[in-house]
């Protein structure tokens, strides 16, 4: 027995499904901890040997029993240092999202988490049955409190930890990065705290997941409330947390705290993460991005290189008859910024020829929004030729803001394998520029500075065809992201008429939503996973505009 242990929390990215891997990163995660930083105890994520979120890997018997070879390895490998590890676990009929503590070659307790959210990301019950007791472990005279994820945002388990005799509690997360997630998670925290007056620790993830980022930020409050220890955001590694007795009790020594970073920080960081970790997960050897001049384009661009180096990146300036010189020589100037291979390929010539062969049947029908179609078409088909030959993968680059109203093409400038803007509305992305180049200026100020535009048409501005960008979002974050009716948004000082044409808009191009690449999750209510509307609805006639 001592009056003071060291718990390390593993903060790691896993990558969803390679059981084996994830295993050989916790065999070698523990022996670093126990040999380098003289750990008692290792703290890891959530599903550690699964990766999160397995999905319906976890209806898979052989699935399950990779995970059963996993915990045996580590039975049979680590020793002289506690493990407390996430993995599902079956038990006949029952599966459970189980924390696993392992000491001396063995499983000697398991935690079944209690509750399972069902909501945004998560899609705990569709897999999993919920568990109920506690489970409080003695590390070297501590008696550690296990739970997991969800159970500290809501009352109860971690109170019935305390209650059943822990000192400390450790938490094993999953918890995906948004923008708002950073303070939520110390506000609950510290909640779960006033409750059952004991310190937490808290393991997060690392690492991006198709649209998923973990964010890191594993920390450690004392029974206070009081911040001692936060591990920084968007890196892994090894993060020790000591604890001592004293007279009142078990509690953290202040350790290392990474400081508060802007917000547009962390959601840069989380977008260059995302990007990283969906290419190389996924076997890309680099990635192409069409340049158009503008804004967009020009971030797409900046995160990428930030996420795979320069080398990696290739992009594409592909210019029409509606093409303004500045066009050009921002993209140009943009590549030579960022050091990127850098082709202009013209598409005149291949529209022409879809103008050509479409004449004997569009006859005298005037020009309209098909013609601005048939150009970013093109564009798509270059694109796609190009990664089908040189293997890149595509990052399609238009925005949160473009998506929701349907101001964007299919099989156009939708094309892609990933989309790092796709969570990002228009407003969001100029200050996420403006950071960008406040670390090094590699976005020319002529392209913060023009009206934004696709050049589709002679003279065309976005603003032609939707609302101002900072009004267009402004609705939009209401309805989208806080469910707001369009009465509050209403009240909230917009024109009703143009509240009814935005919300027509967003019910009216979930088809195209439901075709668009998978792209980063920034906000608390993203396309895809998170916001889940039906193609066919009568909702959006509800919200028609009066006649």
């Amino acid at each position: 027995m001592s009056d003071r242990i060291r718990l390390v929390m593993a903060q790691l990215n896993l990558l969803v499904g390679d059981v084996p891997g994830n295993t050989e990163i916790v065999v070698r995660a523990a022996a670093r901890a126990r040999d380098e930083l003289a750990a008692d105890a290792v703290i890891f994520p959530e599903l550690t040997l699964t990766g999160y979120p397995p999905d319906d890997l976890l209806l898979r018997n052989d699935f399950i029993r990779a995970v059963e070879r996993g915990i045996g390895r580590l039975c049979a490998e680590v020793n002289g240092v506690t493990l407390v590890v996430g993995a599902p676990r079956q038990d006949g009929d029952a599966l459970y999202n189980s924390a696993y503590v392992i000491r001396d070659g063995r499983v000697t307790d398991v935690y079944d988490k209690y509750h399972l959210p069902t909501y945004g990301v998560f899609d705990d019950r569709r897999y999993f049955d919920a568990g109920g007791a506690p489970c409080v472990v003695d590390i070297d005279g501590c008696r550690l409190g296990v739970t997991i994820c969800e159970d500290a945002w809501h009352p109860g388990p971690v109170t019935l930890s305390a209650e059943t005799g822990a000192d400390v509690v450790a938490n094993l997360n999953a918890s995906p990065f948004d923008h708002k997630k950073w303070a939520a998670r110390e506000s609950v925290l510290r909640e779960r705290i006033g409750e059952a007056g004991v310190p937490i620790v808290y393991c997060n993830m690392a690492g991006g997941q198709d649209e998923v980022v973990y964010d890191g930020g594993s920390c450690a409050f004392d029974a206070d409330g009081g911040l001692a220890v936060r591990a920084p955001r968007f890196e892994t590694g090894l993060y020790p947390v000591d604890l001592a007795r004293g007279g009142s009790g078990w509690r953290p020594v202040d350790g290392d705290i990474c400081e508060d970073v802007s917000e547009e920080a962390c959601v840069y960081d989380a977008l260059v993460w995302g990007v990283r970790d969906y290419v190389e997960k996924n076997g890309f050897p680099g990635v192409l991005i069409g340049l158009s001049g503008g804004m967009d384009s020009a971030l797409v661009a900046a995160i990428a290189v930030d996420a795979l180096g320069p080398e990696r990146v290739e992009c594409v300036m592909m210019p029409s008859r509606y093409t303004s010189d500045t066009s050009h020589t921002d993209a140009a100037e943009l590549a030579r910024n960022l050091g990127v291979h850098y082709h202009s390929i013209a598409i005149e010539g291949i529209f022409g020829a879809f103008l050509e062969a479409l004449a004997p049947v569009f006859g005298d029908a005037p020009p309209d929004v098909t013609e601005e179609n048939l150009q970013s078409r093109s564009r798509g088909t270059l694109l796609m030729a190009l990664s089908n030959k040189f293997g890149r993968l595509v990052l399609a680059t238009g925005n949160k803001s473009e998506l929701a109203v349907g101001y964007a093409t299919l099989y156009g400038d939708m094309v892609g394998g990933f989309a790092p803007l796709k969570d990002v509305f228009k407003t969001e992305a100029y200050r996420l520029a403006a950071y960008r180049n406040e670390r090094s200026a590699v976005i020319p100020q002529n392209i913060f500075a023009k009206a934004p535009t696709a050049e589709l048409r002679a003279g065309q501005r976005d603003s032609d065809s939707l609302p101002e960008y900072p009004e267009l979002d402004s609705i939009l974050a209401a309805y989208v992201e806080e469910d707001a009716g369009i009465d509050e948004i209403v009240a909230a000082g917009h024109d009703e008429t143009t509240v009814r044409r935005v919300v027509r808009m967003l019910h009216g191009n979930e088809y195209k939503r439901r075709q668009a690449p998978p792209g980063v999750k920034i906000t608390t209510k993203a396309f895809g996973r998170d916001r889940r509307y039906p193609i066919t609805s009568g909702f959006s006639r509800i919200d028609a505009p009066r006649r």
